[in-house]
């Protein structure tokens, strides 16, 4: 009875979102880049990279490094990169070793300090000279925060802002999965060997998803989103978790919960800093983002509402604009000579206003296609019944049978 009742809401809530797909981006999901290069890393592993390059550039203006998560790829930044060529900057982004299209990593070299090392060999490989934006989601974040702890000299002279979308400087608590610390320690200790044991397996998965494609997506979107989203979006947020080596997830999970960047933030003082989390992110809480914004005086922290740990999907604008906005500030600070020590610490809640308004015409435009279907329905009913009556009673009965069946679907 659980299993079947869990299975109707999960129906209701794939019919809520299909309801929404006006909220998916005009071109989809999907990007071509205007370049593809291939890294080699410090210990031999090929590092997919692709680079987006406006037709107009300005040389002057800082190349944006883009870092994804854990168990997602660069294709998660899509809406930004798209935004961020538009507004006239060059783009580079790369796939984290054991993620999207760069090659599985050893367990020895899986750690947040390796991904530091790969990290400085994609920015000497694809922009070798001029400013830079760092920005990391989650896991890339803790990859920048190591990169600033290894090669120090390189944020100093280069780096005029860094953004943290989502991210944590220390690991604990990282994979509570928003259950608290026991479940945390439950799955720090048993996901990895579990993990492991399932990963010889996870070629069977395909069909299984199929079937209980509705049930995945309940579950994508509680742990990724605190608002109303597409089933589009749902999807593609889906395969790209899934398409994740179980084995690499077992990998990387002791790496995440024993990183500790606390003290390598004071490194980023003289550097322009945003954080932005979601209010209703279940995987980096804000607390996460409390504990770095302690350590950055001049810093400026955005926590948005109804947002949950992929707000860079479900709140795309408000992300790209916090970013561009944040370039804006560096390079004022730039021409200006202002210290951002001298700068006070900012901390503001945002609110998508737009989406709101999106996601209400969208249920309304719904609503008003239901009764229109409805009131189509009982028209070609009626007139059904009225020719059935005028063909004879047994006509008419079975005109009546099959009303009912329009009415009800």
């Amino acid at each position: 009875a659980g299993a079947a009742a869990a299975g109707v809401a999960a129906d209701r809530a794939a019919a809520e979102r299909r309801r929404l797909s006006s909220l998916d981006p005009r071109d989809g999901f999907a990007h071509t880049p205007d370049e593809v290069l291939k890294v080699i890393a410090t210990d031999g592993l090929n590092l997919h990279v692709e680079i987006d390059t406006p037709d107009d550039l300005d040389p002057d203006l800082p190349t944006i490094v883009m870092s994804h998560g854990f168990c997602l790829s660069l294709r998660s930044w899509v809406l930004q990169r798209r935004a961020f060529t538009q507004a006239g900057y060059r783009v580079v982004l790369w796939d984290q070793r054991s993620h999207g299209e760069s090659e599985v990593s050893d367990i020895e070299h899986s750690t947040i300090d390796q991904l530091a090392h790969d990290l400085r060999a994609v920015i000497d490989a694809a922009c070798p000279e001029g400013p830079l934006v760092l920005v990391g989601h989650s896991m890339g974040g803790m990859t920048t925060m190591a990169l600033t702890r290894h090669h120090p000299d390189l944020v100093r002279e280069r780096v005029i802002a860094v953004a943290f979308i989502a991210t944590a400087a220390g690991g604990e608590g990282l994979t509570d999965l928003g259950f608290g610390p026991l479940v945390g320690r439950a799955i720090g200790q048993v996901g990895p060997r579990l993990l492991s044991r399932l990963a010889p397996h996870q070629r069977w998965l395909a069909p299984v998803r199929r079937l209980g494609r509705n049930i995945e997506d309940v579950v994508v979107d509680r742990f990724s989103y605190d608002s109303p989203v597409s089933e589009g979006l749902i999807r593609f947020t889906g395969d790209l978790i899934l398409s994740t080596r179980f084995e690499v997830m077992a990998a990387f999970i002791p790496a995440i919960q024993t990183h500790d960047e606390l003290a390598t933030l004071a490194l980023l003082t003289d550097t322009e800093v945003l954080v932005v989390n979601g209010e209703g992110d279940l995987l980096t809480p804000p607390h996460q983002s409390e504990k770095i914004v302690e350590r950055l005086p001049g810093s400026e922290h955005v926590i948005v509402r109804d947002a949950g740990h992929l707000i860079m999907l479900e709140h795309p604008e408000v992300v790209t604009g916090q970013i561009l906005a944040l370039v804006d500030r560096a390079e004022a600070d730039l021409e200006s000579g202002l210290s951002v020590q001298q700068k006070p610490r900012v901390r503001r809640v945002v609110l998508d206003i737009a989406k709101g308004r999106q996601v209400r015409r969208s249920r309304a435009k719904a609503a008003t296609q239901g009764k229109g279907k409805a009131k189509t329905a009982a028209t070609a009913t009626a007139t059904a019944a009225g020719s059935a009556s005028a063909a004879g009673a047994g006509a008419a009965g079975a005109a009546g049978a099959g009303a009912t069946e329009t009415v009800s679907s």
